[in-house]
């Protein structure tokens, strides 16, 4: 089958590689959409994402497809159904399992991380991690369920009230996903800082109050002039020290700044616990998408969350590696690597 393996930091080669291996739980996907995501990039670069990568590696964590086979004791899945997977596979026997925090499984299986993922035809995982798509829900848009799981995760941590103002920093698709959800958690006004001129207007129609650009507008003044002069929430979804530091800055008092955007393992942020001190301020992050999966499709598939405006084009195998190696073209938005292509 036709996949992208990766070697090691800026080594992924299309290949032609075996065939999953199908075992009695396993449940075959012919992969038809594979979203990438900040974690591709992170290992691209040669840096740890959420798990540990031991190269080769077929990558991908975001995929849906149609079922082509199931294993000798799957029951509840069949060729031809149409789902998407949950890609953080538990033991359900360690202590943190067995604890109620799963997402810190000591024996967890990652597909398209530790294992095999879904930057190929074929992928082959864990009947556990296998859900249906609605009937209102794209390839595409499953493809989305994962870091649309990962933002309920860290949406549940914010602690959003009704009537809140938040800020959201970062235009990307998490960005986007966020300030989406800050809305339908009942944010009375929410505002988008992005330096991208045409990701700040597809917030505007998602649904943002305000839209400043960081680069070049007074961000406090223009959240001033939109009546945000209180803000109980700032979910910084770049992964940059700059930025993180500056939703410390402009929380506040009794905020929560969330710290969702992945940093390089090894970057600081200069932080002064008096400002900490003085707006009492809740410093939180969000790790991976424990329990969230199910609440993910069900939104996807009702249509109140748009997961198809952020995405800027769907490509074959071949044009992954210069997607991850190409901050430029991810700018444009988020690419979904289609194997048929």
């Amino acid at each position: 089958m036709k996949s992208a393996v990766f070697y090691g930091k800026h080594e992924l080669r299309v290949e032609e590689h075996e065939m999953p291996k199908v075992g009695p739980k396993d449940v075959l996907i012919r992969v038809k959409a594979c979203g990438i995501c900040g974690t591709d990039v992170h290992i691209y670069e040669g840096d740890k994402g959420a798990a540990e990568v031991n190269p080769p590696t077929i990558l991908g964590h975001e995929f849906s497809g149609v079922v082509a086979e199931v294993g000798e004791e799957v029951t509840a899945y069949k060729a031809g159904d149409r789902v998407c997977i949950d890609p953080n596979c538990y033991c359900g026997a360690c202590e943190p399992c067995r604890n109620g925090v799963a997402h810190y499984c000591e024996h967890m299986i990652g597909y398209g991380t530790t294992v095999n993922g879904g930057f190929a035809e074929y992928c082959a995982v864990n009947e556990r991690q296998v859900y249906r798509l609605g009937e209102n829900t794209s390839f595409e848009q499953g493809a989305m369920t994962e870091p649309v799981a990962c933002c309920l995760h860290g949406m549940d941590l914010c602690n959003i009230h009704p009537g809140h103002q938040v800020v959201v920093i970062g235009g990307g698709m998490i960005g986007l996903l966020m300030l989406q959800l800050s809305k339908l958690a009942g944010a009375a006004k929410v505002a988008l800082l992005e330096p991208v001129e045409n990701k700040r207007e597809v917030g505007k129609q998602l649904g943002a109050d305000v839209c400043i650009d960081p680069i070049h507008e007074d961000v406090k003044a223009r959240l001033a002039e939109a009546g945000i002069t209180w803000v109980n929430t700032v979910i910084e979804c770049v992964g940059r020290p700059s930025t993180i530091e500056q939703a410390i800055e402009i929380a506040g008092n009794k905020a929560v700044v969330m710290m969702f955007g992945l940093t390089k393992p090894d970057e600081t942020i200069s932080v002064k616990p008096f400002q900490i001190f003085q707006k009492e301020l809740e410093l939180k992050a969000s790790y991976i998408n424990p329990y969230t999966q199910k609440r993910a499709l069900d939104l996807i598939d009702s249509g109140r969350l748009d997961v198809s405006s952020m995405v800027y084009e769907v490509c074959g195998l071949d044009k992954l590696a210069e997607i991850l190696g190409s901050p430029k073209l991810r700018a444009n938005g988020k690419y979904i690597i289609s194997p048929e292509k």
